[in-house]
């Protein structure tokens, strides 16, 4: 049976990768995509690139690749947990590298925000292949929320 919805979810899924991956310059220049998104939950992939690669012997993405797609997937997250839209910056992300990515092959994180406060959100990530259950990296992050409606500037723009 085909889902009545899927080219609504097609449409919604564009709007974030230009909203949220096109408007980053970093990860536009990483090529993220989205995977998938629901609340509290995003998906993107990073595609192998050669120019991505650490190490030319191996052929194995750098670690920073994998970084950027963890923070931008966390960050994702927690945009997917917020009532109305709000700017958001990484306080902390812990990563532990489980194993190398394998050459040739997109990397997915899966991020899930599992809790809001008034100024902080808490997240937890992986990263693999394809199979969560076999992570190249795992990870925790917190992203301050800010709250940009109560301070204003002289001109009254949020501060």
């Amino acid at each position: 049976m085909s889902d009545p919805f899927l080219s609504q979810k097609d449409d919604i899924r564009r709007r974030l990768e230009r909203r949220y991956v096109g408007a980053v310059p970093h990860n536009q220049a990483l090529n993220l995509r989205v995977v998938d998104y629901r609340p509290e939950h995003l998906s993107l992939a990073l595609p192998y690139r050669e120019d991505l690669v650490g190490n030319p012997e191996t052929g194995v993405l750098h670690g920073g690749c994998i970084t950027s797609l963890i923070d931008a997937t966390c960050g994702g997250a927690v945009v997917m947990s917020l009532a109305a839209p709000r700017r958001i910056a990484t306080l902390d992300l812990r990563i532990d590298y489980v194993r190398p990515a394998l050459p040739h092959q997109e990397v997915i994180c899966e991020a899930h925000c599992y809790k809001v406060t008034r100024h902080v959100a808490f997240v937890r990530a992986a990263a693999h292949h394809g199979d969560a259950a076999s992570p190249i990296a795992t990870s925790s992050g917190t992203f301050v929320v800010f709250r940009d409606e109560g301070r204003r500037t002289e001109d009254g723009a949020p501060a």
